[in-house]
């Protein structure tokens, strides 16, 4: 049996991961803060971490010490994480991304054809509201798809965003990518990319009922993942896209 490591078992990611572990099949193990992510490699035959931004340099340091491959659904990530994420990836499959959920996947896919198709005087938004614990904004999902976005308009993102309007900003800069963000509530996720064109709009949304639905793609991920070579992967090759 595929023995699954969750990074922040205890964690309301890590209850439900291990529920959809057991659902696909698969054993699963796990640590907390303070927990030992070596002996969590070993024991695994794949991690899954989504727990902190401070707590992945060391587990990835795990991962290549057992040559184990690891799912990162970890929010909140800076540039430095990236670089050590791409140091790894030279020693084992390492598959991040800023959201699991294959309604979520195919969601990114849609927004990069549309992004590609329209040009500049489609004016989009990416508007996402989660529940009033989540500490960062805007979500990782969020910038998932507004990269997305950015890459079929052929821009960057780092360049062409707007974010957190207040006071009088000027207008709207011509091929922006905005980006709204709500808290508040228990609300799990969701997410509208708003495509608004000269008297006409397009709206491509998905809302998460349930955090179940991030542990069944990081599963089903996590699985994928067992058969690839070392390199940096998403949830798009999971999917075959």
């Amino acid at each position: 049996m595929t023995s699954i490591g969750i990074v922040g078992s205890q964690g309301r990611m890590g209850i439900v991961l291990a529920a959809a572990a057991a659902e696909a099949g698969a054993g699963h193990c796990g640590i907390d803060k303070g927990g030992n992510a070596e002996k969590l490699a070993v024991a695994a035959d794949v991690l899954v971490d989504f727990s902190s931004p401070a707590a992945l340099e060391a587990t990835l340091d795990a991962c290549v010490a057992a040559k184990t491959p690891i799912v990162i659904g970890t929010t909140g990530l800076e540039e430095r994480h990236h670089y050590l994420i791409d140091d790894a990836s030279q020693d084992i499959a390492v598959l991040q991304t800023g959201n699991t959920s294959l309604g979520v996947t195919l969601l990114a896919h849609l927004v990069k054809e549309a992004a590609s198709r329209l040009d500049a005087d489609w004016d989009i938004e990416v508007v996402e509201m989660h529940h009033r614990m989540k500490v960062d904004a805007p979500s990782g999902t969020a910038m998932l798809l507004g990269e997305a976005a950015a890459e079929g308009r052929g821009i960057s993102l780092a360049t062409c965003s707007e974010r957190g309007r207040d006071g009088v900003t000027g207008v709207r800069g011509h091929g922006k990518i905005g980006f709204a963000s709500l808290r508040g509530g228990t609300v799990a996720g969701d997410h509208d990319v708003i495509f608004a064109g000269n008297e006409e709009m397009i709206t491509l949304s998905h809302r998460a009922e349930n955090r179940m639905i991030f542990a069944r793609g990081a599963v089903r991920a996590a699985l994928w993942l067992l058969h690839q070579k070392p390199g940096r992967y998403t949830m798009p090759q999971v999917l075959g896209l």
